[in-house]
């Protein structure tokens, strides 16, 4: 889709999980290029989620989305003074949330964060898979720990969240986990085997641990987001930022309250019946 160059890809941040500036694109804000339209409200009352990635961009606008509609959110990142300053923000507006830092590359932490979040809350009802990292290069320059610290953190985490939170899903015989994937993931993206890989296995991870866990009733699906306004993208100037959009059949950028509430509905007890599927935000990009 675009020309060998990995600037590109790196600078419109393109089809990740965009790193978005949260004074600008924080969870309850509508801005840029999107009427003002009212929020999606679905019913997330007495429902405990966890969100990794939190503190920063898609992440914190998820975790703002859903305690905005109900949710004891548990958000989970490694900047504890991000985490803080979401927290903050969460209960200012009147919600709830818990600061629970993590380094999600230690496979032991993720276990004990979220035995500590049921022992607290008593259960666990919605699982957000949104931490990412992008280590961006072309193939024959990429090094072995490039392409390991990418699949960690976007493939291998997931997969170590999921099992341990399916475990009180099951017991509880009730849960949503939503993982942010990305449109790379399914169509590649020069400069970005890892990511892309990683977000295709997350896909593919997805729809497994969907069929495993649906007599239980927990749903599992994805969201793949494609071009999101961020910090990064208006850094690019309007001349580049105009070409960026012209690839995009909406004529516009993504925001990150709109995958925000993409997450919202699936997490919520109105999406029962959907499961194995990922939900494609991208404004026509890939359709």
């Amino acid at each position: 889709m675009f020309r060998n160059s990995v600037s590109q890809a790196a600078i419109v941040g393109t089809l990740r999980e965009g790193k978005t500036d949260s004074k600008q694109w924080n969870g309850v804000s509508r801005m840029a290029e999107t009427k003002q339209v009212k929020p999606l409200q679905v019913d997330l009352s007495d429902q405990v989620a966890l969100v990794t990635g939190a503190s920063q961009g898609i992440g914190r606008a998820i975790a703002e989305t859903l305690a905005a509609n109900g949710a004891t959110v548990c958000v989970l990142a490694r900047n504890q003074e991000k985490l803080a300053s979401v927290v903050e923000a969460i209960t200012s507006a009147g919600g709830k949330a818990d600061a629970m830092p993590c380094d999600v590359s230690q496979p032991e932490a993720i276990e004990k964060v979220v035995e500590a979040i049921v022992e607290k809350h008593g259960r666990l009802d919605i699982l957000v898979n949104n931490a990412g990292v992008t280590r961006d290069t072309l193939l024959p320059r990429m090094s072995n720990d490039e392409w390991d610290e990418v699949l960690s953190t976007n493939l291998r985490a997931p997969f170590l969240f999921m099992r341990a939170a399916s475990r009180p899903m099951m017991q509880q015989r009730y849960g949503r986990i939503v993982n942010i994937s990305s449109v790379s993931g399914m169509i590649g993206n020069p400069g970005q085997a890892n990511y892309s890989a990683s977000k295709a296995g997350l896909i593919g991870l997805t729809q497994t641990v969907a069929k495993e866990l649906a007599g239980r009733k927990v749903t599992v699906n994805a969201v793949a987001p494609g071009f999101i306004a961020s910090d990064m993208t208006d850094a690019l100037g309007p001349a580049l930022l105009d070409v960026v959009k012209k690839r995009v059949p909406a004529k516009r950028l993504g925001l990150a309250t709109e995958i925000a509430e993409a997450v919202a509905f699936l997490a919520s007890p109105s999406a029962g019946y959907i499961t194995a599927q990922t939900l494609v935000v991208d404004g026509g990009l890939i359709g």
